[in-house]
């Protein structure tokens, strides 16, 4: 079993089907890539545009993941929702849930007459956005995975091999503990911690995290996170907070800490 943390664009209404007229038909692209995936995505629209004239596609920045589908859904109930949104995985339910709403790419694609391999994505994409009939419900277009990040200079200091990182729990707590004893703050830090201490901890693991293939199978799924190995491991962290071997400081928030 293998989760990652992915993104799908939702297709919204049918403005993407509007039919080719002399002047080129825009389509907003909503998305929340913002940085330097901002510009990859402002370049795949540009490199689109510049190889038609006969569509428009206009990718509009609309914040964090969670602010751009809120955005989305306001502006579906508003009568004014764009062709295309970016999804993060926290919002697959919403999006399934919302009947009329999301045009599946399976069926667009039938529609459409458009080949479409679903077999050409990684599995545990493909498996994420597909029901339990089978149906590829949007279109993958870009996947996380965590990464850790090792500062070699705090671990000569320390006594650590930086070439040889921790590669288990225990030896992420030894290593913490030597950074901290060579005088630094904080061990170890990590950022969504839902996903990568729970989702991730699950998929390394071979753990479901909930009922129903994990969610995709029904909406009345029941999470199966009390399992002796999560709770042993979120244990572990709460012990690892109390004397900052590991220091939580939010999903978004960036610290100083050794080994992330």
């Amino acid at each position: 079993m293998n989760l990652r943390k992915t993104f799908a664009t939702a297709l919204l209404g049918s403005a993407c089907l509007t039919a080719p007229a002399q002047a080129a038909t825009e389509i907003q692209w909503w998305h929340a890539m913002g940085g330097e995936l901002g510009e990859k995505v402002n370049a795949i629209a540009d490199g689109f545009n510049k190889a038609q004239s006969d569509y428009k596609i206009v990718p509009v920045y609309k914040g964090s993941y969670s602010e751009t589908m809120t955005g989305a859904v306001a502006a579906f109930r508003a009568h004014q929702a764009p062709a295309i949104v970016q999804v993060f995985e926290v919002g697959t339910a919403t999006m399934m849930a919302a009947k009329g709403a999301v045009y599946p790419v399976y069926k667009l694609m039938a529609d459409t007459k458009q080949p479409f391999d679903p077999k050409a994505y990684l599995p545990a994409v493909t498996g994420y956005y597909t029901d339990s009939k089978g149906n590829m419900l949007s279109l993958p277009f870009n996947s996380s995975t965590p990464v850790m990040y090792v500062n070699k200079d705090a671990f000569k200091k320390a006594g650590l091999n930086p070439d040889q990182p921790p590669k288990t729990w225990p030896e992420m707590e030894t290593a913490a503990k030597a950074l901290q004893k060579a005088g630094t703050a904080c061990g170890f830090t990590t950022g969504w911690p839902s996903w990568v201490q729970i989702e991730n901890f699950s998929a390394w693991n071979n753990i479901p995290i909930g009922t129903k293939e994990n969610g995709i199978a029904g909406l009345d799924a029941e999470l199966t996170i009390n399992s002796p190995a999560h709770v042993k491991h979120i244990a572990d962290l709460a012990l690892w907070q109390k004397s900052k071997i590991f220091d939580y400081g939010g999903a978004r928030l960036r610290r100083r800490a050794e080994v992330l």
